[in-house]
């Protein structure tokens, strides 16, 4: 595909995070602006490096750390904030719902779907009541604080049954994202709990529900079974093969007969899919990702290409028959392959296939905790956490936020993290509409 110097190519990316972002910084500094246009458009005018939230939650990294501004990391670039509601292949256009209700229509010459995943839910009786993701920046920031705060009403209450329910933490997946949001916060709730004098750290119950029979997939099953036995020497209570049934009214039910009050409840029981891409006309799998070939050209598709969450990539380094899982460590090379293949369908070349080999997995389990499984070397403890806060930091996009996070991290060093509960931040509004109130009585 060539394009007319006096049209620049018009190429649209859809979503904002990890491989819209890198992809769309890869193509800005490589095409000349009279070869093409970048658009990227995402209701958030921020990428979040979701590796780091539970970092976040936990008062090791500044908030405002792990997000990178679009419109800062992609001069030259066009970023609109809207939502991507559906595509029409056929006519080359993807129709967008903006902040004034309307839709807008953009046309495309080439097509980039990078909307990420959202979190995948079951029809689970109060789930959508009483339970939290834990995928954004904003659910990351109220649970530190609900946190907090449920430690602050526990010192004041005189019903010991309320304050064991308010002191009853649970997180449904032992995944990566399950097992690090507990472990940090736990982490943090111990070390506020030092400066109650009617709170220990041992009042705090703190469960794990995994539907599986073993936690973190992602790792070796001996490095799952080192950070479950970890996790239970530590005072955490672990369900494997057990699903969560109900939640109603703030009880918990467990499939494996376990029942219990609760006043906090984090789902991190998987992703799926963005729901728009049924609304785009394009072959998707079982599991509602894009069909993809090895090129990360949609199925059938010239011009579209695909990758990260919401891709069904075929994995080369194993079988082409199995697809890529969807992680960060995928989602990153895959941005960086799709930009080359993107500019090479511009200017007449021959696309690369994607084909990486899993190098491994590193997580934190808390301060100076971690696993890691780099090649088949398997590290535990500190060597691991190091190891984890390392890749990342090298991983995260601009030095500016390097510089930030590496500053945060020694601050933390000789100083304690700083630990309040901000709940103002959820109801803003709240002490003046009360004032509001008071003021027309008067």
């Amino acid at each position: 595909m060539t394009h007319a110097a006096e049209a620049p190519a018009r190429i649209v990316i859809v979503g904002g995070g990890h491989v819209g972002m890198n992809a769309a910084r890869s193509l800005r500094a490589t095409l000349r602006s009279d070869e093409a246009t970048v658009t990227v458009i995402d209701p958030r005018s921020y990428m979040t490096y979701q590796p780091f939230l539970a970092e976040a939650a936990a008062g090791s990294v500044e908030p405002r750390h792990v997000v990178v501004p679009l419109r800062e990391a992609l001069p030259g670039c066009e970023v609109l904030s809207g939502e991507v509601i559906g595509a029409r292949p056929d006519e080359r256009k993807v129709s967008v719902e903006v902040a004034d209700g309307h839709t807008r229509h953009i046309g495309y010459d080439v097509l980039v779907l990078a909307p990420g995943s959202w979190s995948k839910t079951l029809p689970i009786p109060g789930l959508a009541e009483h339970a939290v993701g834990f995928k954004t920046l904003g659910e990351a920031i109220y649970l530190r604080n609900h946190v907090l705060s449920r430690l602050d009403a526990a010192a004041s209450t005189l019903d010991p049954r309320l304050r064991e329910k308010l002191l009853t933490f649970v997180f449904v997946g032992g995944g990566y994202a399950g097992v690090e949001a507990l472990a940090e916060l736990a982490d943090m709730a111990g070390a506020a709990a030092d400066y109650y004098e009617t709170i220990y750290r041992s009042d705090m119950r703190w469960v794990l529900v995994e539907a599986a029979d073993r936690i973190m997939p992602e790792v070796s099953e001996g490095l799952g079974q080192y950070t479950l036995d970890l996790l239970r020497d530590e005072g955490f209570e672990t369900h494997l093969n057990t699903t969560l049934e109900s939640i109603a009214d703030g009880y918990v039910k467990l499939s494996d007969g376990t029942g219990f009050d609760a006043d906090t409840v984090v789902w991190t029981a998987g992703v799926a899919p963005h729901p728009m891409l049924a609304n785009t006309g394009l072959p998707l799998d079982d599991k509602g990702r894009v069909r993809c070939g090895p090129d990360l050209r949609v199925e059938g598709q010239d011009v579209v290409f695909a990758a990260g969450d919401c891709a069904a990539v075929p994995d080369l380094s194993r079988a082409p028959t199995r697809t890529c899982p969807p992680s960060a460590q995928h989602a990153s090379r895959q941005a960086k392959r799709l930009a080359k293949n993107v500019v090479s369908l511009l200017r007449g070349g021959r696309l690369g296939r994607y084909k990486h080999a899993y190098a491994g997995s590193v997580a934190s389990l808390g301060l100076y905790q971690g696993v890691a499984e780099i090649y088949g070397v398997k590290l535990k403890g500190v060597p691991a956490w190091a190891l984890h806060r390392a890749y990342h930091l090298a991983t995260m996009p601009t030095a500016h936020r390097k510089v930030r996070i590496s500053f945060d991290w020694l601050l933390s060093l000789p100083f304690r993290r700083q630990i309040v509960a901000l709940g103002e931040l959820h109801q803003p509004r709240r002490e003046f509409g009360r004032a509001s109130a008071g003021s027309r009585k008067d």
